[in-house]
Formats: structure tokens, sequence, C-alpha cells
């Protein structure tokens, strides 16, 4: 039985690690297919950009009221949940025709997408111990690539061959035989059974014997507690009603690292998002002059950096705790670098210039990391799932904001369709980026200076 303990955990970890790749190739489906997407309902630009908006759109605004079920009702019932909805999303998409119904299926993927992260994310600490969660957690961000890499080119070529139908179906299935291994794996915490066990009403023998690898009670690690709630000031509760999370919420971001959280989330993850999914395509071949194949092969490279990237920072991560969000902003004013040098380059960007933003810029990813063990150190246990849904908010607003004013910025030019498509029209659609690069830089360094001082104040380490 000893060695079934340290097992069962990874077990769990995995197969919810494979919801989230699942939940990622959801998520990313268009990304190789925006061109394909316009023909196939013939839009233009601006209506390409509402899907993947609207879809951040509902995964934005869900991951509070997200967070606050997973507090109440667990984190396996929702993650299994978001998945059957991604599910139906996908077989709504393969069937339509019309625009109205393709948007409605992008909706149920940004709902079930917006229950799967978090969900993953609240299940660690319950099965892992303290030293260990910056590791896997970026482990996590790298089987999530995965998904994204089959998103990429895998995918697309699928769709070539099979047809825009079969291609949605196929994902769908994937998706249905994922959710049916969750409901037989995945548990809460040790001790609690399995979604299947649970509505069978019989508990396991392995999950009666289950064991954490750690937690934060008996690492050994932990420097200091989370904060307990006491520590989050008293307000005056709102008079509307139904607006209670908006209270939670107040109350959490009084805490300066809870807003160092959230700005290190908004900036460093939405260049990358916005590139793979959706505008990365149309840039390479309609602004570069790629073909469909070697965009394929360039988006690509942008999945395997940010998979190397989350082996990198795992450990960096752990071993720095003082120096982490500086570790972020390094990786964001590269980014920054990478980009400016692509849009100021003058005629077409070099292959080895593209190389290194393609390089780069996905490093954001791994480093939005960051942000949830800054939120881990600052946020009261019985709060985890509502920080969490609140912090992954920032970096999808940021990214839904920019792919709707890239498409906006391309009509504006006349060239918001393929046939339209140029690189000084793409160039001046990618600068809308600047201004969001610059508030959260900005933000953080100020959020990073009031954590410090609040810390010392009331004689916190972090841990």
């Amino acid at each position: 039985m000893r060695t079934a303990r340290p097992l069962l955990p990874w077990i769990v970890w995995g197969t919810a690690a494979a919801l989230y790749a699942a939940a990622i190739i959801n998520r990313s489906s268009l990304s190789a297919l925006g061109p394909a997407a316009q023909e196939h309902f013939g839009i233009d630009a601006t209506t390409l950009a509402t899907f993947p908006m609207i879809q951040l759109i509902v995964y934005a605004a869900l991951q509070i009221p997200v967070g606050v079920l997973i507090d109440r009702v667990g984190a396996t019932s929702m993650l299994l949940g978001g998945s059957i909805l991604m599910v139906l999303g996908q077989v709504v998409m393969a069937t339509v025709h019309n625009v109205e119904l393709a948007i409605l299926a992008r909706v149920l993927v940004g709902a079930g997408d917006a229950c799967t992260f978090i969900s993953v994310m609240r299940l660690l600490p319950e099965w892992f111990a303290l030293k260990q969660l910056p590791v896997v957690s970026q482990l996590t961000g790298l089987i999530g690539q995965a998904g994204q890499l089959v998103s990429v080119a895998p995918l697309a070529l699928f769709v070539s061959l099979a047809g825009w139908t079969s291609g949605f179906l196929g994902l769908a299935a994937v998706g249905l035989l994922v959710t049916i291994l969750g409901a037989l794996v995945i548990r809460d915490r040790p001790g609690v059974g399995t979604f299947a066990e649970r509505i069978l009403g019989k508990t396991g023998k392995i999950t009666r014997n289950a064991r954490s690898l750690g937690g934060i009670h008996n690492t050994g690690t932990v420097e200091m507690a989370p904060p307990s709630t006491e520590m989050i000031p008293v307000m005056r509760p709102t008079r509307v009603r139904g607006l209670g999370f908006w209270d939670q919420a107040r109350r959490l971001l009084r805490i300066p690292g809870v807003r160092l959280a959230y700005w290190v989330h908004f900036t460093s993850p939405f260049a990358s998002n916005v590139f793979l999914l959706l505008w990365g395509t149309p840039f390479l071949v309609g602004g570069i002059g790629l073909s469909p194949a070697a965009a394929g092969g360039m988006l690509s490279l942008t999945v395997i950096s940010s998979m190397f990237a989350g082996l990198v920072l795992g450990p960096i991560s752990s071993r720095f705790l003082e120096r982490r969000v500086w570790v972020n902003l390094g990786i964001v004013i590269g980014i920054v670098t990478a980009w400016v040098a692509v849009l100021v380059w003058p005629g077409t960007p070099p292959t080895w210039l593209l190389i290194v933003l393609l390089v780069v810029m996905p490093l954001g990813g791994p480093a939005s990391m960051i942000s949830f063990e800054v939120l881990r150190s600052h946020t009261p246990r019985s709060f985890t799932g509502f920080a969490t849904g609140l912090v992954n908010t920032a970096g999808f607003t940021a990214s839904l904001l920019v792919i709707l004013l890239i498409g906006l910025v391309l009509d504006w030019q006349g060239a918001g369709s393929p046939e339209d498509y140029s690189l000084s029209a793409f160039r001046v659609a990618f600068a809308v980026q600047i201004p969001f690069w610059v508030l959260g830089i900005v933000m953080i360094i100020i959020e990073q200076r009031r954590t410090g001082r609040w810390m010392r104040e009331n004689d916190r380490k972090l841990r």
C-alpha cells in the first residue's frame, strides 16, 4: 500500500491535466483555421474576431462565478461539467452553417473552458507538497501547451483532409473520452470518491487509502501560512442583492499581493493568446507571405518554446521566491522588445527575427503561472477558488480586447479579408498591444512595491 500512496496524486493530476489539454485544444481550435472559417461562414475579419472574442468574454465573465462554485461543490464536478459543455460546443460547431449558431458553439466552449484551468489549480494543493506546487503548476501548463500544439498544425491538416464537420466531431469525441476517464479517476482530495463512485454510492479501496504527497500542513517548507481571513479588511456590504461576490472581490483586492498577481497575469500572456487563438496564421500568411504549411510550422515553434519554458520556470520560481515577479517582468520586456523590432523593421522582417519573436513571445504563457504562485502566498485558503478565478480573468480580459481591436483596426484600414491582408496593415493593427504592455508593466512595479511594504508592516514572509 505504501507504493500506491505516492502514485495516486500523480494519476489524479495527470488525468486532470489531460482534461486541461483537451480544453486548450477546444479553446484554440480556430487558431490555424481562421481563413478556413472565413470561407466556411463567409465572414470578414471583425466577424471572425467575434468568435474568439465572445469565447473569451464568456471565459473571463465566468471565472469568478466558477471560482465560487468550486469552493462550494468541488473542483471535480466543475471540471467534468466544463468538459461536457465543450463537447456540446464542438458538436454544434461541426454541424451548423450560420454565424449565429457558430457563435453559440463558441459560447459553450468558452463556458466549459472557464471551468477547467482553475479547477485543476484548485486540486493541486490537496495532492502535492508546497515545495512541489510551482513545478507541478508549470508541468500542468506544459501539458496544456501540448494541446496547443495539436490545435495548430495537426488539427488544420485533419480538417483539410476530413472536412469541417468530421474535424470538429473528432474533437468532441476526444473530449468525451477524456471526460469519462476523469469521472473514473479524479478526486477532490484524499478520502473523497470519484464522480462515478459518488453516483454509484460506493467508495473503492483506492479512495479509502488515498494519501496526499504533502499539502501545506506537513511539508516543512512553509515559512508562513497564507493570511487568515481576518487579515482581509471588512468592508461595508453592498446593498444590491446578488452582488455578494463583488464584496468578496473588493475585500481580496485590498491585499496588495492579490492585486500584484492580477497585473502579473494581465501583462504576460495576452500577446501569445492573441497570436495563437486567432491572428497568428493571418499575420504569417497574409502579412509575411508564408504558405499555410510554413505558417503552421512556425506556430508549432511557439508552442514548443512555451513547453520548454514551462520546464525551466517551475524550478526557478520555486527556488527564487523573492525574485519571481522580476523574472516575469523580464520576460514581458523581452516580448515587447521582440514585437517592437518586428513592427519597425523596414520591409518584410527576416526569418531570424520572426523566429526570435516566435520563441520569445510564448514565454509569456508559462510566466503568467507565476501569478498563481504569488496569489497562493497572499490568499486565505477559504478564498482560493474565488481568488484564482478573479486573477485568471486578467490575461483573458486583455486578450479579448486586443483580439477585437486588431480586427477593428484591420477593417478600418480596408484590410479585413484574406485577399486584402497586408504587412503594413498588420503592423498598425498589432501596435494596439503596446498600451496594454505599458499599463501592465507600470502596475506590476507599483503593486510590487506596495506588496513589499504590506508584508513588512504585517511581519510576513513569502512561502
